[in-house]
């Protein structure tokens, strides 16, 4: 016992004497490495903090070493902070006697919040340096962030510290009315592509107004926040084709997070809801992502002209549409949780030259489903007085891409006329596309559209797809979604086919 107590105790003596060589560092010599020298902060709304970027820093050494000082050279009035292996430091501006163990590594995090007057007033940038040691040991690593300048629209807090609220189908929610007189911002209902917008919480359109989207305007929602068409109410997208990559005429809705971890993750704000009763809506060059739902339409709207519109990555529906009467032509839908495409509780529909695509990582999705009834409803069901679809695509990863509810005894009218169909094998007798001549005409069955791209949501064809010139003429739309003339006989879809760039 009493040797076993001895081997015991010199052994804790070796092993703390040991672990006091960790503590025995040598003065850092200007020798660390970094995994880049430049950290690049995704281009950020002037007052919202950035996501948090990391840098790596080596002791490529056999040495303990101890690093003096670690520390943003702008000091405490810089825009950035950082975390150095968990620790805070001075306001996260300043370490000083870090310890770097041999052949070892520490991260850095950093994050900025600054506004567009700390930025350059040349190109918008606002920089810094991480500065390492001081001296002729000094090493620096660059900061760079692109500050964006914008205009926001918010609720107003009230006196008792509450905020302002709009009611959405009766439920109070954080919200505002769109003023054309506001003292601020000028006519509020016309968004121009001067500066990009960023809304908190819903943005509505008052009664018997209509809000007017210029070319080129950029919006960007908060999370959980949209925008709101009331009664009565309008909406106008007056988006145009753009010659370049950056879409210049186009009018872009998406989440207010710049940075480009964030351009295709779903559910970032919520949606443009059109209230029951609004009406004449014209949608022209839109692309929208990231939403819960894109285009919430709300029974009954009247008069809806959908055309050369995107939308993309929406949690539960591109366009949701109750008893609703649209004309679409030129539209591509990706990425959906339940459905790309959802008409519900009947309806008038005329759908041209459309891409409804679902990609979505589960397989209990649609592209397109039909209905003319509603849970809960009164009544539960209404009449599906048109449903047409013609030279489109309606494919997907799942199985059947293509679904019908239908509750007997009320109207439901649908054709598809020369359409690209993904479906598998059924007896059911609503989905004999071969047969039934009453609602399909030129189906092709389960062929590959070969898309460009589909994850990247770059749903082009070219001559190898199985939907090149087989449209029919009759329901040719001149253009194509990029105003590309169409040739005769038309391809399916919203694009006309081309040959692919090199990937």
């Amino acid at each position: 016992m009493r040797q076993y107590f001895t081997i015991l105790v010199l052994g804790l003596i070796l092993v703390f004497s040991s672990c006091r060589t960790d503590f025995d560092t040598v003065a850092s010599s200007g020798d660390l490495k970094f995994s880049r020298d430049t950290v690049y902060l995704d281009t950020v709304f002037k007052n919202i903090g950035s996501s948090t970027y990391q840098l790596k820093v080596y002791n490529r050494s056999k040495d303990d070493i101890s690093i003096p000082i670690i520390q943003l050279k702008k000091g405490l009035r810089s825009k950035y902070r950082m975390t150095v292996d968990g620790m805070s430091g001075n306001n996260g501006k300043i370490f000083k006697d870090v310890t770097l163990l041999a052949k070892d590594s520490l991260y850095i995090f950093i994050e900025t919040t600054a506004d567009i007057t700390d930025a350059n007033s040349t190109d918008f940038l606002y920089t810094d340096e991480i500065q390492f040691d001081s001296g002729a040991n000094l090493q620096e690593v660059a900061l760079v962030t692109l500050i964006q300048d914008a205009v926001f629209l918010f609720p107003e807090q009230n006196a008792d510290g509450t905020k302002e609220k709009i009611q959405i189908e009766g439920k109070d929610v954080d919200g505002f009315y769109l003023n054309e007189n506001d003292p601020e911002n000028g006519n509020e209902l016309i968004f121009t592509n001067q500066k990009p917008y960023v809304i908190y919480g819903y943005a509505g359109v008052p009664e018997n107004k209509t809000v007017t989207f210029e070319a080129g305007a950029r919006v960007h929602f908060h999370a959980n926040s949209g925008l709101y068409v009331d009664d009565k109410a309008s909406l106008e997208i007056n988006g145009k084709t753009s010659t370049t990559e950056k879409l210049e005429n186009e009018v872009i809705f998406e989440g207010d997070r710049l940075e480009s971890l964030y351009s295709a993750i779903p559910g970032q704000w919520n949606s443009v809801i059109f209230s029951n009763g609004s009406t004449n809506h014209s949608i022209n060059h839109l692309t929208l992502k990231n939403a819960v739902i894109g285009l919430d339409f709300k029974n009954p709207v009247n008069t809806v002209e959908i055309k050369n519109t995107q939308i993309y990555n929406c949690v539960e529906y591109g366009i949701f549409a109750q008893n609703t009467q649209i004309n679409g032509e030129n539209i591509v839908i990706n990425y959906a949780g339940i459905a790309s495409l959802s008409c519900v509780y009947g309806g008038n529909y005329t759908f041209t030259h459309c891409t409804f695509n679902n990609n979505w990582s589960n397989s209990s999705h649609f592209a397109v489903n039909l209905s003319n009834r509603l849970s809960g409803a009164v009544p539960e069901t209404n009449p599906l007085t048109n449903a047409v679809f013609n030279n489109c695509i309606i494919y997907g990863s799942s199985t059947n891409e293509f679904n019908l509810e239908k509750s007997a005894n009320t109207a439901f009218v649908y054709q598809l006329n020369n359409c690209l169909l993904r479906f598998g094998t059924t007896t059911n007798a609503d989905y004999q596309f071969k047969t039934d001549t009453e609602h399909y005409n030129n189906i092709i069955l389960n062929e590959n559209p070969k898309y460009y791209n589909v994850s990247k949501n770059q749903l082009n064809i070219d001559k190898t797809s199985a939907a090149f010139a087989k449209g029919n003429q009759a329901y040719i739309i001149p253009l194509d979604i990029l105003g590309i003339t169409r040739t005769s006989p038309p391809d399916l879809g919203a694009y006309q086919s081309k040959d692919f760039p090199s990937k």
